[in-house]
């Protein structure tokens, strides 16, 4: 089988064995705002001279702007809930060949707004297997809009997301803290120790709006470098976005599964606030796809 990991910007492509080993993978920026609506098309491309019956999409391609919008399974949801929300669509194409979209999977706690995802779900179905026990289990997975995903006994079980890295590049790039960064993206290093000190001023008084003036001030009166503030800026972010939506215990064990730069910053915070971040690998999604499959008698 097929399974594709069709994002906002990329997509990746993994060519699987018929006990879901990767045998081949692809990966281009080809995500929906590069696509011009026209998907399969988009999709022949990136699969041609691969001849597999089954083809498994998941990700922003089932969304209301993606190519068939696949309505959001609620939870708390397992894998055999997850499976059967899977929607086949028509692809003219590829004749003979059967191609499924993953509905992704809606949180609606009381009390407060409801919460979804859209092929963070499939990572985590990915990673279940590899858990030890049945929970629970905490798994997050940084990005643009961090997920925290609270799993038991082989179920999502609740959902919080956190607008962590979208937050950092809005105020990084366009913000009156640019200024006092340096010009580019691409110059920015890994400073850990300024993010560190981020992480740590996160939980002082005052607020995440002050904190945020405090970096203007600490470079206006030479307290951080221009090089050091962008990962200060992301310290304090991430140290909020820890402190405020997980309060980690100390001890306490997080599963973190993204980018390799991503899930080491997020492992270092938490270990200054007493936790522990344990690493998987980003992807998930290949495997996540094929237990779906396999749930729903497809392989």
């Amino acid at each position: 089988m097929i399974t594709i990991d069709w994002g906002t910007t990329s997509l990746r492509a993994y060519r699987l064995g018929v006990h879901g080993e990767v045998l081949d993978q692809r990966s281009a920026a080809a995500g929906l705002l590069a696509c011009g609506g026209d998907f399969e098309s988009v999709l022949c491309r990136q699969i041609a001279g691969w001849d597999d019956p089954v083809i498994l999409l998941a990700g922003m391609v089932g969304s209301r702007s993606g190519w068939h919008e696949v309505p959001y399974v609620q939870g708390p949801a397992g894998l055999s809930e997850i499976a059967a929300g899977l929607v086949e669509v028509p692809a003219a194409s590829l004749p003979g060949r059967r191609v499924f979209i993953a509905p992704g999977l809606a949180h609606r706690p009381g009390g407060r707004s409801p919460e979804v995802m859209r092929g963070e779900e499939t990572q985590v179905l990915g990673l279940l297997p590899n858990l030890p026990g049945d929970g629970p289990h905490t798994v997050c997975l940084p990005g643009t809009h961090s997920k925290w995903v609270q799993v038991q006994d082989g179920c999502i079980v609740s959902l919080r997301t956190a607008m962590t890295g979208e937050l950092y590049a809005l105020l990084r790039e366009q913000s009156l803290l640019a200024a006092l960064m340096p010009a580019t993206l691409a110059s920015d290093v890994d400073d850990a120790d300024a993010f560190a000190r981020g992480v740590v001023a996160s939980g002082g008084s005052g607020g995440l709006a002050n904190h945020l003036f405090g970096v203007r001030t600490q470079g206006l009166f030479g307290q951080l470098a221009a090089a050091q503030a962008p990962s200060y800026l992301s310290g304090l972010l991430i140290g909020h976005e820890l402190r405020d939506l997980l309060a980690p215990s100390a001890g306490a064990a997080i599963h973190l599964v993204g980018g390799s730069a991503l899930v080491t910053r997020y492992a270092r915070a938490l270990a200054l606030l007493g936790a522990i971040g344990i690493a998987h690998a980003e992807a998930l999604t290949a495997r996540g796809l094929h237990r779906l499959a396999q749930a729903r008698g497809l392989v």
